[in-house]
C-alpha cells in the first residue's frame, strides 16, 4: 500500500481544481460542435506533451513504452476510456448539463475506491469506510430522488474511474503515457478535422482568431491537469485519490448552479451535504491517523 505524500496531494489537488473550473473554458466554445472540440483536444495535446517530454528529458521513454505489448494494450484501453470521458463531458457542458456531469464525477471516487480495494488490495480503516458510506448515501440519494438522472452521469463516472485504474497499472511516467494515448487518437482527430473543413462545417479557421486560439490551447488545458492527476495517482492510494477528487465535482456543481443557472432541487442539496460530510470525516481521520503514526512511543 502507498504511503501518502505531500507531493501526491499537491499534484492531485492542482489537477482537481483545474478540472473543476473546466466548464468556464468549454463554455467559451459553445458555438463549436462537441466532436470538433474533442478532435482539437486530442490533436493539440500531442505537441504539448512532446514539448513537456523534451523539457524534462524523458522523450527516450516513448519508444520502449510502445514496444512493450502489455503497456501498449493498457494504453489502448485507457485511450478509449479517456476519449469517451472527454467527449461526453464537452457535450454535457455545451448542452447545459454541468450539474449532471458533476454528478458523474461525484460517482467516480466511489468507483475508484471499489477498484482500489478489489484490484490493488488497498485496505480502508473504520472511519474511511464511514466516509465512503456517507458519500455513497449522497450519490444513491441523487440517483433515486433526482428527477433528472441521465446517461451523462454514468458515462462520465465509469469512464474516468476505469481510466484512473488502468493508468495505475502502466509503468511509464504520466507525460509519456499521455503522449502515446493522444498519438493513438491523433490520426482519427486529424481526419475528422480535415473532413469538417472540406465539407464547410469546421469552426477552426472560420470563426475568428479567438476560437482558433481556444481550440489550440485546449491541448495545454487538457494535458496539464491530466499529467498532474496521473502523477498524483502514482503517489497516493486510489482510495485517497477517490475521496479528495470531490473537489472537482463540487466546483463544477457550484458553477452549474450559481454561474450557469442550471436547476437544482432538494435531492441535489442533500447529496451535496452528505458528500462533503464524508469528505470532512476522511480528512480529519487521515490527520489523526498520521499523528498517531508519528507520535513517539511511551516506554
Amino acid at each position: 500500500m502507498h504511503t501518502p505524500s505531500m507531493a501526491g496531494y499537491a499534484f492531485a489537488v492542482a489537477a482537481y481544481v483545474i478540472w473543476g473550473l473546466f466548464p468556464i473554458y468549454w463554455k467559451w466554445l459553445v458555438h463549436v460542435d462537441a466532436l470538433e472540440i474533442l478532435a482539437h483536444r486530442v490533436f493539440w495535446t500531442v505537441p504539448f506533451t512532446t514539448v513537456v517530454l523534451v523539457m524534462i528529458k524523458r522523450w527516450r521513454t516513448v519508444y520502449p513504452t510502445v514496444r512493450d505489448r502489455k503497456q501498449l494494450r493498457l494504453l489502448i484501453f485507457s485511450t478509449c476510456l479517456i476519449s469517451i470521458n472527454w467527449g461526453v463531458y464537452i457535450w454535457a457542458v455545451n448542452h447545459d448539463r454541468v450539474v449532471q456531469a458533476s454528478l458523474g464525477y461525484f460517482l467516480t471516487p466511489l468507483l475508484s475506491v471499489a477498484l482500489g480495494v478489489i484490484f490493488f488490495h488497498e485496505r480502508l480503516r473504520q472511519w474511511q469506510w464511514i466516509a465512503v458510506l456517507l458519500a455513497l448515501a449522497g450519490v444513491v440519494n441523487q440517483l433515486v430522488f433526482s428527477q433528472t438522472p441521465s446517461w451523462v452521469s454514468l458515462s462520465v463516472g465509469l469512464s474516468f474511474a476505469g481510466y484512473g485504474a488502468l493508468r495505475k497499472l502502466v509503468s511509464c511516467d504520466s507525460a509519456t503515457g499521455l503522449l502515446v494515448e493522444t498519438a493513438l487518437l491523433a490520426p482519427l482527430a486529424a481526419a475528422w478535422m480535415w473532413w469538417l473543413d472540406a465539407s464547410g462545417n469546421a469552426a477552426f479557421m472560420h470563426s475568428g482568431w479567438t476560437t482558433d486560439l481556444l481550440l489550440i490551447f485546449g491541448g495545454v488545458m487538457t494535458g496539464t491537469p491530466l499529467l498532474l492527476y496521473v502523477a498524483g495517482a502514482k503517489r497516493l492510494p486510489l482510495a485517497t485519490m477517490g475521496l479528495v477528487f470531490y473537489l472537482t465535482p463540487t466546483l463544477q456543481f457550484l458553477l452549474g448552479v450559481f454561474v450557469y443557472d442550471e436547476p437544482v432541487g432538494t435531492a441535489q442539496t442533500i447529496t451535496f451535504g452528505l458528500i462533503w460530510t464524508g469528505l470532512a470525516v476522511h480528512v480529519l481521520e487521515g490527520r489523526l491517523h498520521a499523528r498517531r503514526a508519528t507520535a513517539p512511543e511511551v516506554a
